[in-house]
């Protein structure tokens, strides 16, 4: 039997995600133009941001567990053809790392720190399962709500599309 492992716990998961993140833009592409200004609350960031976050939220923490650089990527996406590329280069990314890239990441030693200097220190595991995924899901979470408070029929099945068709009758 095989032991979970933080692979297990990021890849597959920030990329099942940005996947459907990109397929829920098909769906909302009769209201492209209010949504690339379109945001929860007034001081909240706007749809294209939440993409872009949950972009650099994965890849920030692939590159964390690891000790690698992740690629640039500037937030400049102004439509979802734009988005649903920066999704497919996240998943890409992603998708690079086998499982020996992330073997001693519960383990490795993670910073975290913000331009006045103060941050946090974490062991990868407490850094993957209590910062970069609820962080990753925060913004996925919040460009679906927007995606719905703005009339886009999506439900709970494109959230999880990700499962497939049923596969027990």
């Amino acid at each position: 039997m095989n032991d979970f492992t933080p692979y297990d716990a990021s890849v597959p998961v920030f990329a099942s995600a940005l996947g459907n993140m990109k397929a829920w833009l098909t769906k909302a592409a009769d209201h492209e133009a209010t949504l690339m200004t379109a945001a929860l609350a007034p001081d909240m960031l706007p749809f294209p941001t939440q993409y872009q976050r949950a972009s650099d939220a994965a890849k920030t923490a692939l590159a964390r567990l690891t000790g690698t650089d992740a690629p640039a990527m500037p937030d400049t996406e102004a439509s979802f053809a734009e988005l649903a590329d920066r999704c497919d280069r996240t998943i890409a990314y992603l998708q690079s790392f086998d499982r020996a890239a992330l073997a001693d990441a519960a383990t490795r030693p993670v910073e975290m720190r913000f331009p006045n200097g103060i941050g946090y220190a974490w062991s990868g595991s407490t850094f993957l399962t209590g910062f970069a995924i609820p962080n990753f899901f925060f913004h996925v979470t919040t460009a679906y709500a927007i995606l719905r408070a703005n009339g886009v029929p999506l439900g709970k099945l494109d959230f999880l599309q990700h499962l497939g068709r049923p596969n027990l009758s």
